[in-house]
């Protein structure tokens, strides 16, 4: 009985080895034929035990609206296809949601209590991709709260997974010094968002006694890094939040740094390889 399996299996894998292998088809037929051989393909792999491939990732999305709070919370489908990073989410949005109800339910009842209207909470976190290479995935996420004042507060994040090394790193991490890549980029960054102030303003900015004509330090700043290409880590960008760099109608600046010689070279060796050569 068992030597008659074994015939009837090895016979079914040698007709979808046929079907695999048959003479090509013409170029009209080529197309019809594309279901046949997927099928067939299918067919081999059943039989020889070979597990079916993982279903494509999906993107991550959660909301929930009350009364007391207006939450939501996302991440790509890049993300969602890596375990480490869904336990590290999933972690994230469980604790940040249960924080915001909680200070919800308590400003409600203070509210009451003093017997003015409550206005709902709201925590919203959005995860985006701002490059996917063959070594590196970099996430920036951007996250809106507001707990009832004059206006919401928008802060942001960044995160690095090491495609190469399966592990989250991060920007700091891949620099042979923080002083290094801070020396390398400072100038730059300074003239860009001197640059992107003016525009706002309508005028140069001029250094004086006003903390706004100042420049900041870059590195107490988000850092992202991006790829134009998916090919190769081709900038950084550097997420400045409101009121670090101006008032707060002035919003969100982000100063965009091409790779050169100075940045790469402050780049630790093991990592150059997934930048641009600058």
């Amino acid at each position: 009985m068992r030597q008659g399996e074994l015939a009837r299996s090895a016979g079914l894998l040698g007709i979808a080895a046929m079907l695999l292998v048959a003479c090509s088809p013409s170029h009209e037929e080529a197309g019809g034929n594309d279901a046949a051989n997927v099928a067939a393909t299918r067919f081999a792999d059943r039989m020889a035990g070979t597990p079916p491939p993982a279903p494509p990732a999906k993107p991550f999305k959660q909301t929930d609206k009350s009364a007391l709070l207006e939450f939501a919370y996302a991440y790509p489908a890049q993300a969602a296809a890596i375990p480490a990073l869904v336990d590290k989410f999933d972690k994230q949005l469980t604790t940040s949601k249960a924080d915001a109800l909680k200070m919800a339910k308590d400003d409600s009842a203070s509210a009451k209590q003093a017997g003015y209207p409550f206005r709902a909470h709201s925590l919203e976190t959005e995860w985006s991709v701002s490059a996917d290479t063959p070594r590196f995935l970099a996430l920036q996420s951007q996250t809106y709260v507001f707990t009832g004042g004059a206006h919401g507060m928008t802060g942001y994040d960044s995160l690095l997974w090491d495609k190469a090394r399966s592990r989250e790193t991060s920007v700091k991490a891949v620099m042979t010094t923080p002083a290094a890549f801070a020396a390398a980029i400072r100038d730059r960054f300074c003239a860009e968002l001197d640059k992107q102030r003016a525009e706002k303003r309508g005028a140069p900015v001029v250094r004086d006694a006003d903390e706004f004509s100042q420049c900041i330090d870059p590195m107490e700043q988000v850092l992202v890094l991006t790829s134009k290409d998916g090919k190769l880590i081709d900038g950084v960008t550097v997420v400045v939040g409101p009121y670090s760099a101006g008032p707060y109608a002035e919003g969100t600046y982000e100063v965009a740094l091409p790779v050169d010689a100075a940045m790469r070279k402050a780049i630790k060796t093991e990592y150059q390889d997934g930048f641009v050569a600058g």
